[in-house]
This record gives C-alpha cells, sequence and structure tokens, in this order.
C-alpha cells in the first residue's frame, strides 16, 4: 500500500512517474542542444545537466551512462526527421518521383532547420562505441526500409544492399552540403539526391528478383 500510495502521489498536477518522464525528456533536449555546440565528446554529464536545470543525479536515475543518452537523443532527432519524411510523402500523392522528391525535400529542410539536431544526426554518433554503431545501423535500416516501402514498384522485395547504399549516399550528401554552409540551395541538392534516390523505385533486373526471392537453382558442381 505504501508503494502505491507514493506511485500515485503527485506534485504540481503531475505523478512520480510523469516528472521522471518529463526530466528525461529535457536531458535529451539537452544534449542535443550541447552535443550539437560542443560536440559529444566535448560535452560533459554536468554541461548537459545545467543546460537541462537539472542536477547530476537526475541524469543517473535515467541513464546508465553518456553513451545511453546519445543513443536516445540520435533516435529521437531519427525518428523525428522520418515522421517528417513520410508525412511529407503522403502528401505528395501517389506518383513514385512526387514522393521521393517530397520525402527528400523534407530531410532537407529539415537538417536546415535545426543544424544542432543535423550534427547529432551526422556527425556526432560515428565511432563511439559498438552499441552507439548498432542504434545507427538500426535507424539506417528502419530508414531504408520505410523509403523503399513507398517509392519501389509495389510488390517488389527490398534490396537491403541498395536500400543501405542509397541512404548512406544521400546522408553523404546532406554532410558535404552541410559543410559548405547549405550550398547550393536547397532544391538543388535534392535534384542530386533524387538521382540516386530513383534507385529505389526502379524495377530490379529479372536476376535480381530471382535472387531476392530465393528462386534461382544453384549451379550444378562440375564433375
Amino acid at each position: 500500500m505504501k508503494a502505491e500510495l507514493n506511485h500515485s502521489r503527485s506534485y504540481r498536477g503531475l505523478t512520480q512517474d510523469e516528472r521522471r518522464t518529463e526530466r528525461r525528456a529535457r536531458l535529451v533536449a539537452a544534449a542535443i542542444a550541447v552535443y550539437g555546440e560542443r560536440g559529444y565528446h566535448q560535452a560533459t554529464v554536468k554541461a548537459v545537466c545545467e543546460a537541462a536545470g537539472l542536477t547530476e543525479r537526475y541524469f543517473y536515475e535515467s541513464f546508465v551512462n553518456s553513451e545511453a543518452l546519445l543513443i536516445d537523443s540520435f533516435n529521437l532527432v531519427t525518428y523525428s526527421v522520418l515522421g517528417d519524411v513520410k508525412r511529407a510523402a503522403r502528401e505528395a500523392g501517389r506518383g513514385r518521383v512526387a514522393r521521393l522528391r517530397a520525402m527528400l525535400h523534407a530531410y532537407f529542410s529539415a537538417l536546415q532547420r535545426e543544424p544542432q539536431s543535423a550534427r547529432v544526426f551526422l556527425v556526432e554518433i560515428r565511432g563511439v562505441s559498438r552499441a552507439v554503431d548498432q542504434a545507427f545501423d538500426a535507424a539506417l535500416r528502419a530508414i531504408g526500409h520505410e523509403v523503399a516501402r513507398i517509392v519501389a514498384p509495389s510488390g517488389q522485395p527490398g534490396d537491403e544492399l541498395l536500400q543501405a547504399g542509397v541512404v548512406g549516399g544521400v546522408m553523404h550528401i546532406a554532410l558535404r552540403w552541410i559543410d559548405a554552409g547549405y550550398r547550393p540551395g536547397i532544391e538543388s541538392v535534392v535534384d542530386s539526391a533524387l538521382q540516386l534516390g530513383m534507385l529505389l523505385s526502379a524495377r530490379p533486373a529479372r536476376g535480381a528478383r530471382a535472387r531476392a526471392a530465393g528462386t534461382l537453382t544453384a549451379p550444378a558442381p562440375s564433375a
């Protein structure tokens, strides 16, 4: 009964769980800002907590270490941008090229609008640790699957290697664009990325379709 009372006790209209969730969200938002300004390796737990207006004990209430916070920050940025991209595709209509262009425009617009988030998504996530690399790879797979699902010819199996190449290529275009001070204009960079993205909307050759479906017969062993 005592535990139940503590769990339900509220402060300023919020339960303990709600306050904990709110503090966690503040830490993630602060981390995105601090990592975007200083870089992950130059950011300390203390700096993130100060930006969030919280003491360090609240950091360890939510995260086991800085890498866990980096992963949460990366996922928040990544899946927020993915939501923008999917929404743009829905609003673009049924044409695959129109949807792909709208998705790319939404992606590059998000990077330009939120440069600190862009740095977390494109730069700070690289090469920190095995766990962080796994989070990055999982996000790339999710993005590749979603983009292919929207723009690939219906009924065709997905080529995960192609998806990885296209998503990685578009990210490298984004990095070069950001390094150049967001030049050329967004329409030009979308045009460049569209040529790469169109690979996902093309129908694969018959041999590639058969390999993806597992229907090719293995060659007979030589005598």
